[in-house]
């Protein structure tokens, strides 16, 4: 999804659904949303959303969403494909008191392994040069990955069925499929994991999104099919189901997996390594 429509402050409320009741409030929602222009490209709605989430040693971040600090943050690679030529935006993503509050800026994938090496943003690394708030945006993402001294952890993946207002971007519903997660310590923009944990199991994942009052209609829906608001939070409860300990293993620089998936990523983005080349030379 391109930044275009992206909510930059918002009120977010998530739910967990069965298939069945997820296949009824579709129904519902085509009377106030249309659905989303990428989800309307896809035979089942639902388009590919990949991230590749940056934490502390330590998991500062993590424990932040754990403890429920009022005042946090998560810093995250969110990107829709594994083509080297598409773009990849760097997100910081707030929460302030009840508030989600969104910075992100397009940057080409050659870029990546560069910015993620410590490295400040120049206006060649930019998806569109001339944005100044995309810039700023990911010359902030860098300065707080520095001083967390933050590092890839996690792989997240899953599907999004999405509905958006196409006049107005104060509204936004969607519906989130096979949430799955795996330790993943290099900047690899990969689509799939080679051994995931389902997150979630079968269960879909509802999200309310809006930016001002809440829509009665979507007090409605919540009452019509009986939806009992609860967290969601698909790095965190990864981490929280399967033990820091998977982290640290997945993410050990020794491991022999990781050493030959640096070197095949490497192989496919040939050009992540041109700005190191340059360097040296």
């Amino acid at each position: 999804m391109g930044s275009g429509r992206l909510q930059h402050q918002r009120y977010e409320l998530k739910y967990h659904v069965h298939e069945a009741k997820a296949f009824r409030i579709r129904d519902f929602v085509r009377g106030y949303l249309e659905i989303d222009e990428y989800s309307a490209l896809q035979p089942d709605r639902s388009y590919p959303t990949l991230s590749l989430y940056l934490d502390s040693d330590g998991l500062e971040t993590y424990w932040c969403a754990i403890n429920g600090d009022r005042n946090r943050f998560k810093l995250r690679l969110r990107y829709y494909d594994d083509e080297p030529d598409t773009p990849v935006f760097f997100e910081i993503k707030r929460r302030e008191d009840n508030v989600i509050l969104k910075e992100r800026g397009g940057v080409r994938k050659d870029a990546v392994r560069w910015l993620l090496a410590g490295h400040m943003p120049e206006r060649k690394h930019m998806l569109n040069p001339n944005d100044n708030e995309a810039f700023v945006a990911v010359q902030r993402f860098c300065h707080l990955s520095l001083q967390l001294n933050a590092r890839p952890k996690m792989h997240v993946a899953y599907l999004r069925e999405a509905y958006e207002n196409p006049n107005r971007n104060n509204v936004r519903l969607t519906m989130d499929r096979q949430v799955e997660s795996q330790p993943s310590p290099t900047p690899r923009l990969i689509a799939k994991s080679p051994k995931p944990h389902l997150v979630f199991g079968k269960t879909v994942i509802l999200e309310l999104k809006f930016t001002a009052r809440y829509p009665k209609w979507f007090r409605d829906l919540v009452e019509t099919f009986n939806c009992t608001q609860m967290g969601a939070a698909k790095y965190a409860e990864g981490i929280l189901i399967k033990g820091e300990d998977w982290v640290r293993r997945g993410c050990s620089p020794c491991s022999p997996e990781n050493v030959l998936e640096e070197f095949l990523t490497a192989e496919k983005y040939r050009g992540l390594f041109d700005a190191t080349t340059q360097a040296k030379a």
